[in-house]
């Protein structure tokens, strides 16, 4: 069994975006592990491996205008099924 669940990922455009900033955010607030924040100051791809997939996107709802949101059942996966 996985201790995450949901492979979260997402992009987030913006202005003045750091990616030390976010993924201090999300190491200290919300629990997970796997986490990627790359980019640039304008775009930022975020991957999180959560069972709380809603609090990242709440957060980076704050940051900018967030796309490309894909959120994956790895349990499912795992089991052979479409996640």
């Amino acid at each position: 069994m996985l201790e995450f669940k949901f492979d979260t990922q997402l992009l987030i455009e913006g202005q003045g975006l750091s990616e030390d900033a976010i993924g201090d955010y999300i190491t200290a607030n919300i629990e997970g592990d796997c986490l990627l924040a790359v980019g640039d100051e304008d775009l930022i791809k975020v991957h999180f491996h959560t069972n709380t997939p809603w609090k990242l996107l709440e957060y980076c709802c704050t940051l900018g205008e967030i796309y490309d949101v894909v959120i994956e059942n790895m349990e499912r996966q795992e089991a052979g099924l479409k996640g």
